[in-house]
């Protein structure tokens, strides 16, 4: 089963609707205490909150969008990994959603525009430069498996040239592999999996709004729609070179293995 790009928009969708904590979008940093960078630990590098609730923000919040970009204009350029290296930009975010105004600003303040950005845009001779020059770049996914045919989708009747284009190389809308998987499948892999002693060592699989599996780690992590790849091997959107598969032990799952390149990870279930 390949998601069809209104599935992967509404997984988007609802990935961020589930992320929408008062920790990320609400408040957060004034852009007075943005100033105070000087007694973050980490600095010269920007604040990991901030940096994430900048890349959250430009799916649809402009107000705040122009409220971190006032204190902090390199903000334009955040980049955020939601898990398992599924990379957004804050420009990638406007544009698979289709915000041409938060694009704008983004790309004002120094946004580095990529295809997927020309596609949501409408730039049609932006987009056959890229396809020409890079053969095959048309198949590329952007932030969280959304195909290039979707971005195009999302701009709406500004972009309608580019997706008749894209729509003509008949391979710019190839999705995500998702095979069916069983409602029994599904309440076996349920729980909480510990992966180390401490507490915040835990990830929990539970059932995500699209009614299939998603993982999240603690009570602050993003939670990731898990796509079955087949024979409880499943994958985190975006991110189809991991691999997650769950551990079977007679009739009931024990635990579950995280391949991500040479990371090797293994979680012991400890709650149902």
């Amino acid at each position: 089963m390949i998601l069809s790009r209104r599935r992967l928009l509404a997984t988007a969708s609802a990935g961020f609707a589930a992320l929408k904590t008062p920790s990320l979008f609400a408040d957060g940093p004034s852009p007075a205490s943005l100033g105070e960078a000087g007694r973050y630990a980490g600095f010269p590098a920007q604040e990991p909150e901030v940096v994430r609730e900048m890349v959250g923000v430009s799916h649809g919040k402009i107000d705040r969008v122009r409220e971190l970009l006032a204190a902090r204009p390199a903000l334009a350029k955040a980049t955020w990994d939601w898990g398992f290296g599924d990379w957004e930009t804050a420009i990638g975010a406007a544009s698979h959603v289709g915000n041409r105004e938060i694009a704008a600003l983004l790309i004002k303040h120094g946004a580095r525009p990529d295809i997927f950005t020309f596609a949501m845009l409408g730039n049609l001779e932006v987009v056959k430069a890229y396809v020409e020059s890079n053969p095959g770049i048309q198949r590329t996914h952007g932030p969280h498996g959304i195909t290039l045919l979707a971005h195009a989708e999302a701009g709406g009747n500004k972009a309608k040239p580019v997706l008749e284009y894209l729509k003509s190389l008949g391979d710019a809308d190839i999705g995500q592999i998702n095979q069916p998987l069983s409602e029994e499948s599904k309440a076996l892999c349920i729980g909480d999996y510990s992966f180390g002693a401490s507490r915040d060592e835990r990830l929990t699989i539970a059932r995500s709004k699209l009614g299939g599996l998603s993982i999240q780690r603690g009570p602050s992590g993003a939670p990731r729609q898990l796509l079955h790849k087949g024979n409880n091997v499943f994958h985190p959107t975006g991110a189809p070179a991991v691999e997650i598969a769950f551990e079977m032990k007679g009739d009931t799952v024990a635990g579950l293995r995280i391949i991500d390149g040479g990371l090797r990870i293994t979680a012991m279930r400890i709650s149902s």
